[in-house]
Protein backbone atom coordinates (compact mmCIF):
# COMPACT_ATOMS: atom_id res chain seq x y z
CA UNK A 1 0.00 0.00 0.00
CA UNK A 2 1.68 3.26 -1.04
CA UNK A 3 1.80 6.35 1.36
CA UNK A 4 -1.19 8.25 -0.84
CA UNK A 5 -3.45 5.16 -0.25
CA UNK A 6 -2.83 5.10 3.32
CA UNK A 7 -3.42 9.02 3.98
CA UNK A 8 -6.82 8.54 1.95
CA UNK A 9 -8.05 5.69 3.63
CA UNK A 10 -10.90 6.59 5.87
CA UNK A 11 -10.14 4.07 8.75
CA UNK A 12 -6.40 5.90 8.90
CA UNK A 13 -7.63 9.75 9.28
CA UNK A 14 -10.14 8.40 11.59
CA UNK A 15 -7.30 6.96 13.77
CA UNK A 16 -5.52 10.00 13.16
CA UNK A 17 -7.58 12.67 13.80
CA UNK A 18 -8.40 10.75 17.26
CA UNK A 19 -4.67 10.87 18.18
CA UNK A 20 -4.54 14.14 17.66
CA UNK A 21 -7.75 15.10 19.33
CA UNK A 22 -5.51 12.75 22.25
CA UNK A 23 -2.52 14.79 21.90
CA UNK A 24 -4.95 18.15 22.18
CA UNK A 25 -6.55 17.10 25.31
CA UNK A 26 -3.46 16.04 26.92
CA UNK A 27 -2.10 19.47 26.50
CA UNK A 28 -5.00 21.50 27.52
CA UNK A 29 -5.27 19.32 30.71
CA UNK A 30 -1.94 20.35 31.53
CA UNK A 31 -2.97 23.35 31.44
CA UNK A 32 -5.53 23.19 34.47
CA UNK A 33 -3.28 23.52 37.21
CA UNK A 34 -2.56 26.98 36.37
CA UNK A 35 -5.78 28.61 35.46
CA UNK A 36 -6.31 29.04 39.33
CA UNK A 37 -3.62 31.42 39.51
CA UNK A 38 -4.56 33.21 36.28
CA UNK A 39 -8.30 33.83 37.54
CA UNK A 40 -7.13 35.39 40.52
CA UNK A 41 -4.96 37.71 38.79
CA UNK A 42 -7.70 39.30 37.05
CA UNK A 43 -7.61 43.67 37.58
CA UNK A 44 -11.23 45.53 38.28
CA UNK A 45 -11.06 48.07 36.41
CA UNK A 46 -8.35 49.92 33.67
CA UNK A 47 -8.73 53.34 34.01
CA UNK A 48 -7.01 55.14 36.65
CA UNK A 49 -9.39 56.72 39.60
CA UNK A 50 -9.78 58.46 42.85
CA UNK A 51 -12.34 58.02 45.31
CA UNK A 52 -13.47 61.89 45.76
CA UNK A 53 -17.09 61.06 47.52
CA UNK A 54 -18.15 58.03 50.14
CA UNK A 55 -21.79 58.08 51.57
CA UNK A 56 -22.78 54.98 53.42
CA UNK A 57 -22.40 52.23 51.27
CA UNK A 58 -21.85 54.00 48.40
CA UNK A 59 -18.43 55.30 46.61
CA UNK A 60 -17.73 57.90 43.56
CA UNK A 61 -14.92 57.67 41.65
CA UNK A 62 -13.18 60.17 39.58
CA UNK A 63 -11.41 58.85 36.51
CA UNK A 64 -8.00 60.66 36.19
CA UNK A 65 -6.23 62.14 32.83
CA UNK A 66 -3.07 63.43 31.87
CA UNK A 67 -4.70 66.15 30.07
CA UNK A 68 -7.33 68.77 31.37
CA UNK A 69 -11.45 67.80 30.48
CA UNK A 70 -11.99 69.73 27.05
CA UNK A 71 -15.61 69.96 28.43
CA UNK A 72 -17.49 72.08 31.03
CA UNK A 73 -20.20 69.91 31.50
CA UNK A 74 -18.89 66.74 33.79
CA UNK A 75 -20.33 62.92 32.84
CA UNK A 76 -21.55 60.62 35.72
CA UNK A 77 -22.08 56.86 34.91
CA UNK A 78 -24.79 55.30 36.87
CA UNK A 79 -24.84 51.29 36.76
CA UNK A 80 -27.37 49.13 37.98
CA UNK A 81 -27.50 47.85 41.47
CA UNK A 82 -27.07 44.10 40.10
CA UNK A 83 -23.19 42.98 39.47
CA UNK A 84 -20.30 45.40 40.02
CA UNK A 85 -19.85 48.91 37.95
CA UNK A 86 -16.52 47.73 36.25
CA UNK A 87 -17.54 46.06 33.50
CA UNK A 88 -18.02 49.54 32.20
CA UNK A 89 -14.19 49.82 32.35
CA UNK A 90 -13.13 46.35 31.92
CA UNK A 91 -10.30 46.52 30.15
CA UNK A 92 -8.31 49.50 28.57
CA UNK A 93 -9.12 47.98 24.88
CA UNK A 94 -12.98 47.41 26.19
CA UNK A 95 -13.43 50.31 28.03
CA UNK A 96 -16.73 52.83 28.13
CA UNK A 97 -15.02 54.76 30.45
CA UNK A 98 -11.54 55.45 28.80
CA UNK A 99 -13.74 56.65 25.64
CA UNK A 100 -14.55 59.15 26.89
CA UNK A 101 -12.18 60.07 29.37
CA UNK A 102 -9.83 59.69 26.11
CA UNK A 103 -12.29 62.14 23.98
CA UNK A 104 -11.81 64.53 26.96
CA UNK A 105 -14.77 64.51 29.19
CA UNK A 106 -14.36 64.75 33.10
CA UNK A 107 -15.89 61.91 34.14
CA UNK A 108 -17.03 60.20 37.14
CA UNK A 109 -19.09 56.65 37.72
CA UNK A 110 -21.21 55.53 40.84
CA UNK A 111 -20.00 52.05 43.14
CA UNK A 112 -23.13 51.66 44.63
CA UNK A 113 -21.43 49.13 47.11
CA UNK A 114 -22.94 45.99 48.32
CA UNK A 115 -26.05 46.25 50.22
CA UNK A 116 -26.13 44.59 53.82
CA UNK A 117 -29.22 43.24 55.52
CA UNK A 118 -29.64 46.29 57.27
CA UNK A 119 -30.02 47.89 53.69
CA UNK A 120 -33.06 46.24 52.86
CA UNK A 121 -35.58 49.05 53.63
CA UNK A 122 -34.08 51.34 50.91
CA UNK A 123 -36.25 52.69 48.48
CA UNK A 124 -35.94 54.09 45.24
CA UNK A 125 -36.44 57.52 46.90
CA UNK A 126 -33.51 56.70 49.00
CA UNK A 127 -31.20 55.70 46.05
CA UNK A 128 -32.81 58.59 43.17
CA UNK A 129 -33.57 61.66 45.54
CA UNK A 130 -31.04 60.98 48.00
CA UNK A 131 -27.73 59.19 46.63
CA UNK A 132 -28.16 60.30 43.28
CA UNK A 133 -29.47 63.89 43.99
CA UNK A 134 -26.71 64.12 46.49
CA UNK A 135 -23.78 63.11 44.17
CA UNK A 136 -25.13 65.28 41.35
CA UNK A 137 -24.70 68.14 43.64
CA UNK A 138 -21.28 67.18 45.11
CA UNK A 139 -20.40 67.08 41.43
CA UNK A 140 -21.21 70.12 40.54
CA UNK A 141 -20.33 72.10 43.47
CA UNK A 142 -16.83 70.43 42.90
CA UNK A 143 -16.58 71.41 39.24
CA UNK A 144 -18.52 74.36 39.06
CA UNK A 145 -21.05 73.64 36.38
CA UNK A 146 -24.55 74.33 37.01
CA UNK A 147 -25.27 70.98 35.63
CA UNK A 148 -24.05 67.22 34.43
CA UNK A 149 -24.14 64.54 31.64
CA UNK A 150 -26.04 61.46 33.00
CA UNK A 151 -25.25 57.59 31.45
CA UNK A 152 -27.19 55.24 32.82
CA UNK A 153 -26.80 51.40 31.90
CA UNK A 154 -29.39 48.82 32.50
CA UNK A 155 -31.37 49.23 35.69
CA UNK A 156 -29.24 52.10 36.49
CA UNK A 157 -30.88 53.89 33.09
CA UNK A 158 -34.11 53.26 34.42
CA UNK A 159 -33.23 55.08 37.59
CA UNK A 160 -31.40 57.37 35.30
CA UNK A 161 -34.75 58.73 33.43
CA UNK A 162 -36.39 58.76 36.99
CA UNK A 163 -33.93 61.36 38.45
CA UNK A 164 -33.73 63.76 34.79
CA UNK A 165 -37.71 63.32 34.96
CA UNK A 166 -37.36 64.64 38.91
CA UNK A 167 -34.56 66.91 38.54
CA UNK A 168 -34.45 67.66 34.72
CA UNK A 169 -33.19 71.17 35.19
CA UNK A 170 -29.81 69.64 36.91
CA UNK A 171 -29.33 67.49 34.04
CA UNK A 172 -27.88 68.83 30.22
CA UNK A 173 -27.99 65.72 28.55
CA UNK A 174 -28.99 61.98 29.15
CA UNK A 175 -27.65 58.90 27.58
CA UNK A 176 -29.51 55.71 28.23
CA UNK A 177 -27.20 52.15 27.94
CA UNK A 178 -30.12 49.26 27.74
CA UNK A 179 -32.11 50.77 29.80
CA UNK A 180 -36.27 49.12 30.89
CA UNK A 181 -38.41 51.65 30.33
CA UNK A 182 -41.86 50.10 28.56
CA UNK A 183 -42.26 46.95 30.33
CA UNK A 184 -45.38 45.75 28.15
CA UNK A 185 -43.76 43.83 26.31
CA UNK A 186 -43.22 40.10 26.52
CA UNK A 187 -39.95 39.70 24.32
CA UNK A 188 -37.66 39.21 27.69
CA UNK A 189 -38.12 36.03 29.63
CA UNK A 190 -37.84 38.17 32.57
CA UNK A 191 -41.73 39.71 31.68
CA UNK A 192 -43.01 36.27 32.18
CA UNK A 193 -40.97 35.17 35.04
CA UNK A 194 -42.45 38.11 37.04
CA UNK A 195 -46.09 37.71 36.28
CA UNK A 196 -48.03 38.46 39.16
CA UNK A 197 -50.01 35.32 38.62
CA UNK A 198 -46.50 33.62 39.04
CA UNK A 199 -43.85 35.46 41.76
CA UNK A 200 -45.11 36.80 44.54
CA UNK A 201 -42.96 39.69 45.11
CA UNK A 202 -43.95 40.37 48.39
CA UNK A 203 -43.79 36.88 49.98
CA UNK A 204 -40.29 36.53 48.44
CA UNK A 205 -39.22 40.40 49.84
CA UNK A 206 -40.68 39.32 52.99
CA UNK A 207 -38.81 35.91 53.50
CA UNK A 208 -35.21 37.06 51.92
CA UNK A 209 -35.11 40.93 53.20
CA UNK A 210 -32.74 41.41 49.91
CA UNK A 211 -33.08 39.80 47.28
CA UNK A 212 -30.07 37.71 46.89
CA UNK A 213 -26.86 38.05 45.18
CA UNK A 214 -27.48 33.88 44.10
CA UNK A 215 -30.81 34.41 43.24
CA UNK A 216 -30.24 36.79 40.53
CA UNK A 217 -27.23 35.10 39.40
CA UNK A 218 -28.98 32.02 38.55
CA UNK A 219 -32.07 34.38 37.00
CA UNK A 220 -29.47 35.61 34.72
CA UNK A 221 -27.95 32.56 33.24
CA UNK A 222 -31.59 30.76 33.13
CA UNK A 223 -32.17 33.14 30.51
CA UNK A 224 -30.08 30.84 28.10
CA UNK A 225 -29.46 27.98 30.01
CA UNK A 226 -27.71 26.24 27.00
CA UNK A 227 -25.43 28.86 25.75
CA UNK A 228 -24.49 29.66 29.59
CA UNK A 229 -24.28 26.33 31.19
CA UNK A 230 -23.06 23.85 28.48
CA UNK A 231 -21.88 25.36 25.41
CA UNK A 232 -19.61 27.65 27.53
CA UNK A 233 -17.47 25.35 29.48
CA UNK A 234 -17.28 23.52 26.34
CA UNK A 235 -15.81 26.58 24.41
CA UNK A 236 -13.78 27.35 27.30
CA UNK A 237 -12.00 23.80 27.43
CA UNK A 238 -11.45 23.60 24.02
CA UNK A 239 -9.40 27.10 24.25
CA UNK A 240 -7.55 26.59 27.22
CA UNK A 241 -4.24 26.68 25.55
CA UNK A 242 -5.18 30.05 24.34
CA UNK A 243 -3.31 32.75 26.60
CA UNK A 244 -5.15 35.93 25.24
CA UNK A 245 -8.88 33.74 25.08
CA UNK A 246 -8.53 32.93 28.59
CA UNK A 247 -7.61 36.19 30.02
CA UNK A 248 -10.80 37.63 28.12
CA UNK A 249 -12.47 34.55 29.18
CA UNK A 250 -11.51 35.50 33.63
CA UNK A 251 -11.93 38.52 33.34
CA UNK A 252 -15.02 38.14 31.97
CA UNK A 253 -16.57 35.51 34.74
CA UNK A 254 -15.09 37.29 36.87
CA UNK A 255 -17.37 40.46 36.38
CA UNK A 256 -20.62 38.13 35.56
CA UNK A 257 -20.43 36.08 38.80
CA UNK A 258 -19.30 39.45 40.91
CA UNK A 259 -23.11 39.74 41.89
CA UNK A 260 -24.63 41.85 44.77
CA UNK A 261 -27.92 41.49 46.53
CA UNK A 262 -30.51 44.24 45.45
CA UNK A 263 -32.10 46.14 48.11
CA UNK A 264 -35.51 44.28 49.35
CA UNK A 265 -37.79 47.69 48.43
CA UNK A 266 -36.48 48.74 46.28
CA UNK A 267 -36.18 44.87 44.20
CA UNK A 268 -40.04 45.15 45.15
CA UNK A 269 -40.90 48.50 43.64
CA UNK A 270 -39.21 47.23 40.65
CA UNK A 271 -41.39 43.97 39.82
CA UNK A 272 -44.46 45.66 40.95
CA UNK A 273 -44.24 49.33 40.03
CA UNK A 274 -42.87 48.71 36.83
CA UNK A 275 -42.71 44.84 35.53
CA UNK A 276 -45.97 44.37 36.69
CA UNK A 277 -48.09 47.90 36.31
CA UNK A 278 -45.74 49.34 34.26
CA UNK A 279 -46.93 52.54 36.07
CA UNK A 280 -43.10 53.94 34.20
CA UNK A 281 -44.83 54.84 30.54
CA UNK A 282 -47.69 55.74 32.11
CA UNK A 283 -45.96 58.50 34.00
CA UNK A 284 -47.64 57.21 37.43
CA UNK A 285 -44.43 55.95 38.80
CA UNK A 286 -44.00 56.66 42.26
CA UNK A 287 -40.77 57.62 44.09
CA UNK A 288 -41.09 59.03 47.48
CA UNK A 289 -43.80 61.95 47.56
CA UNK A 290 -43.12 62.36 44.16
CA UNK A 291 -44.68 61.09 40.75
CA UNK A 292 -42.83 60.51 37.65
CA UNK A 293 -43.27 61.88 34.44
CA UNK A 294 -41.37 61.11 31.59
CA UNK A 295 -43.35 64.68 29.39
CA UNK A 296 -41.10 66.50 31.83
CA UNK A 297 -37.54 65.14 30.36
CA UNK A 298 -36.94 68.11 27.53
CA UNK A 299 -32.78 67.74 27.42
CA UNK A 300 -30.92 65.80 24.89
CA UNK A 301 -31.29 62.27 24.75
CA UNK A 302 -29.13 59.59 23.19
CA UNK A 303 -30.98 55.92 23.72
CA UNK A 304 -28.14 52.84 23.13
CA UNK A 305 -29.47 49.25 22.58
CA UNK A 306 -28.62 46.22 22.14
CA UNK A 307 -30.27 44.06 19.35
CA UNK A 308 -29.35 40.35 20.45
CA UNK A 309 -30.24 41.89 24.13
CA UNK A 310 -31.73 39.27 26.31
CA UNK A 311 -32.21 41.04 29.15
CA UNK A 312 -33.75 44.57 28.14
CA UNK A 313 -35.10 43.72 24.88
CA UNK A 314 -35.33 46.80 22.05
CA UNK A 315 -38.72 46.71 22.84
CA UNK A 316 -38.18 47.56 26.17
CA UNK A 317 -35.73 50.58 25.39
CA UNK A 318 -36.46 52.08 22.17
CA UNK A 319 -40.38 53.69 23.19
CA UNK A 320 -38.81 55.51 25.59
CA UNK A 321 -37.67 58.62 22.52
CA UNK A 322 -41.56 59.24 22.36
CA UNK A 323 -42.50 59.10 25.55
CA UNK A 324 -40.36 62.22 26.43
CA UNK A 325 -40.81 66.22 25.42
CA UNK A 326 -37.38 66.66 24.41
CA UNK A 327 -36.81 67.76 20.80
CA UNK A 328 -33.37 66.45 20.35
CA UNK A 329 -33.56 62.87 20.64
CA UNK A 330 -31.30 59.69 18.80
CA UNK A 331 -31.67 56.03 19.07
CA UNK A 332 -28.15 53.69 18.10
CA UNK A 333 -29.05 49.95 17.91
CA UNK A 334 -25.69 48.22 18.27
CA UNK A 335 -25.64 44.74 16.50
CA UNK A 336 -24.71 42.73 20.38
CA UNK A 337 -25.88 41.52 23.09
CA UNK A 338 -26.96 43.04 26.70
CA UNK A 339 -22.88 42.89 27.91
CA UNK A 340 -21.35 43.36 24.13
CA UNK A 341 -23.10 46.59 24.18
CA UNK A 342 -20.35 47.68 26.40
CA UNK A 343 -17.09 45.58 25.80
CA UNK A 344 -18.27 44.26 22.38
CA UNK A 345 -15.42 45.39 19.83
CA UNK A 346 -18.35 46.45 17.49
CA UNK A 347 -19.57 48.94 19.91
CA UNK A 348 -16.02 50.28 20.98
CA UNK A 349 -15.26 50.47 17.46
CA UNK A 350 -18.19 52.28 16.19
CA UNK A 351 -20.85 53.24 18.37
CA UNK A 352 -19.15 54.51 21.39
CA UNK A 353 -17.56 57.03 19.17
CA UNK A 354 -20.31 57.94 17.85
CA UNK A 355 -21.56 58.50 21.48
CA UNK A 356 -19.00 60.64 22.30
CA UNK A 357 -19.33 62.69 19.44
CA UNK A 358 -22.95 63.30 20.05
CA UNK A 359 -22.25 64.27 23.66
CA UNK A 360 -19.55 66.59 22.51
CA UNK A 361 -21.58 68.21 20.16
CA UNK A 362 -23.80 69.30 22.82
CA UNK A 363 -21.81 70.50 25.78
Amino acid sequence: MTENTTVNNPWFRWQQSLLDEGFANMRRMSRIPFLWEKSQAVKKGATPSEVVYEEDRLKLLHYLSDAKPRYKTPLIFVFALVNRPYILDLKENRSVVSQFVKSGFDTYLIDWGAPQHADRHLTLDDYINGYMSNVVDYVCERTGAPQVNILGYCMGGTMSTMYTALHQRKVKNLMLLAAGIDFATRDGLLNFWTDPNAFDVDAFVDAFGNAPAEFLQATFQLLKPVQNLIEKPINFFEKVDDDKFVEDYFTMETWLNDNIAVPGEVFREFVKCLYQKNLLVKNRMPVGKHTVDLRKITCPILNIMAQADDLVPCAQSAPFNDLVSSRDRKSIVVPAGHIGLAVGSKAQKEAWPEACRWLADRN
